[in-house]
């Protein structure tokens, strides 16, 4: 089933269009989500909310608008109502700020596969580039604690050194590797942190 015809049986209630189009989107969306929102269970309940929204909305749609970037929009509004109602002090105004267009184009580009790669795809091999560009110290420390998932004390034991030098590894590693990656991508800042978290 193509884009128009899915779209078409969606707006006239055709479960098994409705069916289709979650199989198809669910796992990018609920990908997306959590790097705003890196709760699984959180961001579960934020992206069912978003097709709970369409399916209820589905005869408004208009026959030229893409219901993947309407789904997509709706959850980036869920998600920035959610951290604005936690009250995280994630800086979710910096990226508010932003003139809206950029930020739909980029969620647009993102979610309907205008580009070989999605975003997310391509800050994760951003991210993996600028860990090889740190000082091997640094690099080693990040990777055991990110990568391998070793607690701060074991990494300081393994490799010799205390646990306030491996947090400042860790710390300068992240600011290190943010710096580099908000120069390329000003959009993402608010992404960016979520990732290095």
């Amino acid at each position: 089933m193509n884009k128009d015809e899915r779209h078409r049986k969606l707006v006239l209630g055709d479960t098994e269009a409705f069916e289709g189009l979650f199989k198809l989107t669910h796992p990018r969306m609920l990908s997306y989500c959590r790097l705003f929102v890196p709760d699984y269970h959180v961001a579960a309940d934020l992206v069912q909310e978003c097709y709970l929204k369409l399916w209820e909305k589905r005869e408004t749609l208009k026959p030229n608008q893409s219901v993947e970037s309407y789904l997509f929009v709706m959850l980036r509004n869920r998600c920035f109502n959610f951290l604005r109602d936690k009250k995280l002090e994630y800086a979710v105004d910096d990226v508010l700020s932003l003139p809206e267009i950029d930020m739909q184009h980029l969620f647009e580009l993102d979610f309907t596969g205008l580009e070989g790669k999605s975003i997310e795809e391509e800050l994760i091999d951003a991210i993996k580039q600028e860990i090889e560009n740190l000082p091997e110290k640094r690099k080693l420390v990040f990777v055991k604690s990110k990568l391998e998932g070793l607690k701060n004390k074991e990494i300081a034991e393994l490799l010799g050194i205390s646990t306030k030098a491996v947090e400042k590894h860790l710390y300068e590693a992240k600011l290190q590797i943010k710096s580099a990656l908000v120069h390329k991508y000003p959009l993402l800042t608010l992404l960016i942190s979520f990732i290095l978290k």
